[in-house]
């Protein structure tokens, strides 16, 4: 008979490496279907690697794909330290986006630092807001919290959509599914010639901060005692609802501020398909690092460079980008079971007869 029992404990070590063989072969699986569909991959390679590192430019490029995987991932880890699971990142992305939109667009300023900022704390308040909610039900009726912030992308995907489409659309837009563009005064600066603006800035200020808050201040430890133990989190006094509606809100605030330097850093309005999908992806990156700081900003600059290596694949090779979303499924269900047997284990024991 087969049996599926829990592991009583893990080594670091051990986890660790189960995560980096997951990794591998979710690399390794994608490659085989590259290579099936015809693709040198020494070739493709040299392009990536040329895309990616052959200029200053083409660096910068990297980097600014990277900062809004960097944000959303930390406002994941935020949730996923303590066992909550946000998968509602790119929603709130896009409600980030739609908060810093309206506030560039419909209040007049000559301030660029004071609209920089309100735009900032706009989008921070609509994204904790946001998640906030999918809190409220978890503490409140004790909602799945899973089930509420993935349904709630889809609503602020389409409450985007019906706005650019509709209200907020551009008139002198040719009839594109955008708002006009913002004044240089809602524009995130940009260093030298390139694309690349300051949200890197800020982006690496909210991993520090996240460092700071979840391995080096009491509260951080309360979340993972909670994270790791609700009953013992209990019984030490901590406010267990307190905390989950706190990190919630934290969660879905810092996610949003990647749809703030994506409008105001990149696109400079509001449009349909703000993102590639970099809320998702923030989900493997959470899992992939283990939450942990450096994990995070090497997991977000390695997975910038996939949807890099995706640009790629759709110029130079004619291959659509639901292949890239497809490598990123496999790369997540590898390191999904990866983390099954770490956490578990598989035995035979055979039945007594009767």
């Amino acid at each position: 008979m087969i049996r599926i029992e829990k592991r009583i404990s893990n080594s670091q070590n051990l986890k660790s490496l189960a995560k980096f063989f997951s990794f591998v072969i979710g690399i390794l699986i994608s490659l085989f279907f590259l290579k099936f569909l015809g693709i040198g991959l020494i070739d493709l390679i040299k392009n990536i690697y040329y895309d990616a590192f052959g200029s200053i430019y083409s660096f910068t490029e990297l980097l600014i794909k990277m900062v809004p995987l960097l944000i959303c991932s930390i406002g994941v880890s935020f949730a996923f330290k303590m066992k909550l699971w946000n998968i509602g990142s790119e929603g709130q992305l896009y409600i980030g986006a739609l908060a810093s939109s309206l506030t560039a667009i419909y209040i007049p300023l000559n301030s660029h630092y004071l609209m920089i900022f309100l735009m900032f704390l706009a989008a921070f308040i609509a994204g904790g807001l946001w998640s906030g909610l999918a809190g409220f039900l978890k503490v409140k009726l004790n909602v799945n919290e899973i089930i509420v912030t993935l349904l709630m992308n889809y609503i602020a995907i389409l409450i985007v959509d019906y706005l650019v489409y509709g209200p907020l659309k551009d008139p002198e837009g040719f009839n594109f599914p955008y708002s006009k563009k913002f004044t240089d005064i809602a524009k995130l600066s940009t260093f030298g010639d390139t694309r690349l603006h300051t949200g890197i800035v800020l982006a690496i200020f909210l991993l520090i901060l996240y460092y700071i808050l979840m391995e080096k201040s009491v509260w951080g430890y309360e979340v993972r005692v909670i994270g790791s133990n609700p009953n013992a989190a209990r019984y030490a006094g901590i406010n267990i609802n307190k905390n989950i509606l706190i990190i919630m809100i934290l969660s879905g605030g810092v996610s949003a501020l990647a749809g703030f330097t994506e409008v105001s850093g990149v696109l400079h309005r509001l449009q349909h398909s703000i993102s590639p999908g970099y809320g998702y992806t923030a989900i493997i990156i959470a899992w992939l690092s283990n939450q942990n700081s450096i994990g995070i900003l090497f997991s977000s600059l390695f997975m910038a460079l996939i949807f890099l290596a995706g640009d790629t694949l759709q110029l130079n090779y004619q291959i659509p980008i639901s292949m890239v979303n497809a490598f990123q499924g496999i790369l997540l269900f590898t390191l999904l079971t990866g983390d099954f047997f770490i956490n578990h284990k598989i035995t035979m024991k055979r039945r007594k007869n009767a």
